[in-house]
């Protein structure tokens, strides 16, 4: 389990592949939210509705640590069927999610006062990661993608899923600081 200044879900590497790491996880657990913003506005939008529940807008106003990453990923289609008439409106949805500290669970969670934030358990998974600087872009996350997938393909993996794009860093941390990943969960 690697040790950073800004708590993470714990896991290991169980292998390495060119640029990109194979990691378990061990289960934790969420607080979600679904926008029907493009990939490139979800997390803004996301952002100040999961901060609200961390920051205490919730039954008890318990308040978290801020931990990383924060994911997104496109929306299952059954998550957007689900969703409220006002936030599956467009066809795409991004559910943006931030990982609760060690030790919260689902069971132990707060409630959250804003309906549109959900609580949820993340189970134990393999996961390949490509981890790559700067902005987001498309340009640049579709690149990073590609390759990832490649070094899959090499392997012999095969991911199953979305991809799922994570975040480090504070807006305010320079384009060459900032740590993005990529996910990609593997098919047993």
């Amino acid at each position: 389990m690697p040790s950073h200044a800004t708590e993470e879900p714990q896991y290991q590497v169980v292998r390495e592949l060119a640029d990109i790491e194979v990691r378990q996880y061990a289960a934790y657990a969420v607080a979600e939210v679904l926008v029907a913003d493009p990939a490139d506005a979800a997390g803004s939008q996301a952002f100040p509705i999961l901060a609200g529940y961390i920051f205490g807008k919730n039954k008890g106003k318990r308040k978290f640590a801020m931990t990383a990453p924060v994911t997104q990923e496109a929306a299952p289609v059954k998550m957007r069927m689900a969703a409220p008439v006002t936030q599956s409106a467009a066809p795409d949805g991004f559910v943006v999610q931030f990982v609760l500290p060690k030790g919260v669970t689902v069971a132990s969670a707060p409630e959250p006062l804003d309906a549109r934030v959900q609580v949820r358990a993340v189970v134990p998974a393999g996961v390949a990661v490509i981890r790559y600087s700067g902005f987001w872009s498309q340009s640049n996350y579709e690149e990073h993608l590609a390759k990832l997938q490649s070094v899959l393909r090499d392997a012999d993996l095969a991911g199953k899923g979305e991809p799922v794009y994570a975040r480090y860093n504070a807006p305010f941390t320079p384009w060459f600081m900032r740590r993005n990943e990529i996910w990609l969960h593997l098919a047993r």
